[in-house]
C-alpha cells in the first residue's frame, strides 16, 4: 500500500539522517495501537465497546488498561518522568494543573479549533476550565457527574419509614439513620468515609452556604461557621454510631456494604451506576433519590465534576491520539456512553438516554443538575485533599471535635495555598 511505502521511506530517512521522521498522520492506521488507561473497572466494558467502534471506523487499534486510582497516578508520575505515558488517558481536576503546566499533555487547542465534532459550546464551560491552562486546552470533556442518595427500600419498609424524597433535609436523613441502625452491629443507617468528599460531605456544607476554598483559590473555607455547622451533621453520624467503623469503611467500599445488606444509605456519584447495575441484590432492594437539602437555607446542592480525555505530550502518534479523543468526545460516542449506562456524558443533551439505561431512578441525578457547584480545585488540590482526609480520621476516632479539626485543616490548607 502507498501509506506503507511512505512509512518505510520515513524510516530510511530517519536512519540515515537522524531526522524526526514523517508525521504520524502518514502512518498506516492498521500499524498503530494506541495505549489507553483508565482507573474505573466498572466503566471498562462500556469504554471497551466504544473503543471497538473507533477501531472499526478508523482501523486504529487500542489497548485498554485499568489501573486502580492510587496506582494510576503513580503510574502516570513514573511515565511522565521516563517519557513513557500512555497515548490516551483520563485526566482529573485534582491533577490537571500540574500536568498541563509541566507540558506533560498534548496541546489540543489547534485540533479543537479545526474540529467539526468538538465545539466548546456543546459541553459545560466549567469542565473545559478544568483542562485549560493559559488559554490552551489539554483535555476534551468525557463526562459530567452529580451526586444522589442511594437507599435500601427493603430496610426502609421493615422500619416503617417513608423513602427519601425531595422534601428531605439532612436532619431527616440523620433521623432515618438512627432508626435504621441496629444495636447488634448487623446493620447501619449510613456509610461515608473520611475521604468521601465530592460524593460525600462536600455536598452537605455547600447546601449550608459553606465551602472549601474561596473563589480566587487563595483561602480555605473549612473554618467558615457555615461549613462547621454543616459538618457537625457528619459528626453526629460518627458519635451516634450510625455508621460502621472507619476501619470497616476503609476496608470495604460503601457500595459493597450497600449491596451486601449491611448499610441502608450512602451518597454516590453517577459514575457508580455500573456497580449497582451488576448487583442482583441492588436490583431487588435498592434505589436512589435526590440529595437532602439544608433546613437552614432550603438549598439542595450537588458538587459536580467531569473527567477529561487527554493525550501524552510525548505520544508517538499525536494525530491518531487526537482522532481517538475527538471520537470519544463526539456526540455519537457520548450518546453511546450514556446508552450503555457507563455514566452521564459531558456532551449537552446526551444524558437523557442515560436515564433509561437501568431501572433505577436515575432521573434523580439529572435533577441534581439544577443546583451544582464545580468540584473545588487549585494547583495543589491533591495535597490539601490528602491532608484533609488524614485530619478527619481524628474525628472518626473520637479524638477531636469536628470544629477543632476543621480549624486545623483550614490553617494547614492555607499554608499550601500560599505556596502555590
Amino acid at each position: 500500500m502507498k501509506l506503507k511505502k511512505i512509512a518505510s521511506a520515513c524510516l530510511i530517512v530517519m536512519g540515515v539522517l537522524g531526522m524526526a521522521g514523517c508525521s504520524s498522520s502518514e502512518v498506516n492506521p492498521a500499524d498503530v495501537t494506541l495505549t489507553v488507561n483508565i482507573w474505573d473497572s466498572y466503566q471498562q466494558p462500556g469504554i471497551q465497546e466504544i473503543l471497538d467502534g473507533f477501531t472499526e471506523q478508523t482501523g486504529i487499534k487500542t489497548s485498554l488498561s485499568v489501573v486502580t486510582w492510587t496506582e494510576y497516578w503513580s503510574m502516570l508520575e513514573a511515565g511522565a518522568q521516563g517519557g513513557q505515558l500512555p497515548d490516551v488517558f483520563w485526566m482529573h481536576s485534582n491533577e490537571s494543573q500540574r500536568y498541563m503546566e509541566n507540558d506533560m499533555l498534548l496541546d489540543l487547542t489547534d485540533y479543537i479549533e479545526k474540529s467539526k465534532a468538538i465545539k466548546l459550546e456543546n459541553y459545560p464551560s466549567d469542565i473545559w476550565s478544568l483542562y485549560t491552562s493559559e488559554g490552551n486546552i489539554y483535555g476534551v470533556p468525557k463526562d459530567i457527574d452529580t451526586i444522589a442518595l442511594w437507599y435500601n427500600k427493603t430496610m426502609f419498609d421493615e422500619a416503617n419509614l417513608e423513602y427519601p424524597n425531595t422534601d428531605w433535609t439532612w436532619e431527616d436523613m440523620t433521623e432515618a439513620g438512627r432508626k435504621l441502625t441496629k444495636s447488634d452491629g448487623s446493620q447501619y443507617g449510613i456509610a461515608m468515609r473520611n475521604d468521601t468528599n465530592q460524593e460525600g460531605y462536600y455536598n452537605i456544607f455547600y447546601s449550608y452556604g459553606g465551602g472549601i476554598i474561596n473563589e480566587d483559590k487563595t483561602k480555605s473555607m473549612l473554618d467558615d461557621p457555615k461549613t462547621i455547622e454543616a459538618m457537625q451533621i457528619l459528626e453526629t453520624w460518627i458519635k451516634e454510631g450510625l455508621m460502621p467503623s472507619l476501619a470497616t469503611l476503609s476496608e470495604t467500599p460503601a457500595e459493597v456494604l450497600m449491596q451486601s445488606g449491611q448499610v441502608a444509605m450512602a451518597l454516590h456519584g453517577s459514575w457508580m451506576l455500573p456497580s449497582y447495575k451488576t448487583s442482583d441484590y441492588a436490583k431487588e432492594h435498592i434505589d436512589l433519590a435526590e440529595l437532602p437539602k439544608s433546613s437552614k437555607t432550603g438549598e439542595r446542592v450537588s458538587v459536580y465534576n467531569g473527567l477529561g480525555w487527554a493525550a501524552a505530550g510525548t505520544t508517538e502518534y499525536p494525530e491518531q491520539a487526537w482522532q481517538l479523543i475527538e471520537y470519544l468526545g463526539s456526540e455519537p460516542a457520548q450518546l453511546k456512553q450514556a446508552e450503555l449506562g457507563v455514566t452521564m456524558s459531558a456532551y449537552l443533551g446526551t444524558s437523557d438516554t442515560w436515564v433509561n439505561s437501568s431501572e433505577f431512578n436515575l432521573q434523580a441525578y439529572l435533577n441534581m443538575m439544577d443546583n451544582m457547584v464545580i468540584r473545588p480545585y487549585s494547583r495543589n488540590t491533591v495535597i490539601w485533599e490528602n491532608d484533609n482526609n488524614e485530619a478527619l480520621k481524628a474525628v472518626y476516632a473520637g479524638e477531636k471535635t469536628m470544629e477543632a479539626a476543621l480549624k486545623e485543616m483550614a490553617a494547614k490548607m492555607n499554608e499550601t495555598l500560599a505556596n502555590e
